[in-house]
């Protein structure tokens, strides 16, 4: 499987990225295509729709076995799998997983997940289009609003949402819908502010909102520290409330 292109946004490290796409609306992402495929014909169409999935890699978490099959290679010679992600590789997971959602203390079955160990590290994202660019110094561009996908992560493709086959409203969400987690009340200290653009702002306290705390964890008086938009930011926190005290 290959990389036809690559997300950039503010999300610099894995903590603090949104736990689902759509969370963070007024987050913005920049979709570059990798050069093979920066032909503007690969998006015709695509203007007619208002989101697209995204399958993407989960690149920071692939974990790979030590064993390796072997494959055959040019002029059908045998070898070891060359990189990452190749068939016939062998790769590390575990049956069982503990959801953020769930305290981190409970054990669920890594097929009733979205957690990135995986057998296979693939995600799944669905966007909101804001622009498509045709034509840049970078070839194609999509602009998109709600991911939650780190930046620099690589796509594997891109299909268009469709409302009439996609949407179920009366689907069932397991044990994601057993436990609401609301907003919290954020606030950013001025001498933080100062160092960060209008919206910069708006996204952080967007963020910030959803409450990137473990859920085992939000009972706790704490400082955390994560990186944002090329800076870090150092908040604490305080039962249903985040202040950001510092931006480095």
């Amino acid at each position: 499987m290959i990389h036809i292109a690559h997300i950039y946004n503010n999300f610099t490290g894995k903590f603090g990225i949104p736990r689902q796409s759509g969370l963070v609306g007024n987050s913005l992402s920049r979709i570059v295509f990798e050069p093979e495929f920066r032909n503007p014909d690969a998006l015709r169409g695509l203007d007619g729709f208002s989101h697209i999935w995204l399958i993407w890699e989960f690149s920071e978490a692939v974990r790979r076995g030590k064993e390796r099959n072997t494959v055959t290679g040019a002029g059908g010679t045998a070898g070891t799998s060359p990189s990452a992600g190749t068939a016939g590789e062998k790769t590390d997971w575990n049956p069982t997983v503990r959801p953020p959602r769930l305290g981190g203390n409970e054990r669920i079955g890594v097929f009733a997940t979205r957690s990135p160990f995986r057998p296979n590290p693939i995600g799944l994202s669905c966007v909101k289009i804001v622009k498509i660019e045709t034509n840049t110094e970078e070839g194609p561009v999509i602009t998109v609003s709600g991911a939650d996908l780190m930046n620099g992560t690589p796509i594997f493709d891109i299909k268009p949402y469709i409302p009439y086959a996609d949407s179920y409203p009366d689907a069932l969400g397991g044990f994601t819908a057993e436990r609401e987690f609301g907003t919290v009340k954020v606030s950013i200290l001025q001498t933080a502010a100062s160092k960060l653009t209008a919206e910069e702002t708006k996204e952080l306290i967007s963020l910030l909102e959803q409450d990137p705390r473990p859920a085992y964890k939000r009972d706790e008086k704490k400082t955390y520290r994560f990186s944002f938009a090329g800076k870090e930011i150092e908040f604490i926190s305080n039962e249903d409330e985040l202040t950001v005290t510092d931006i480095i």
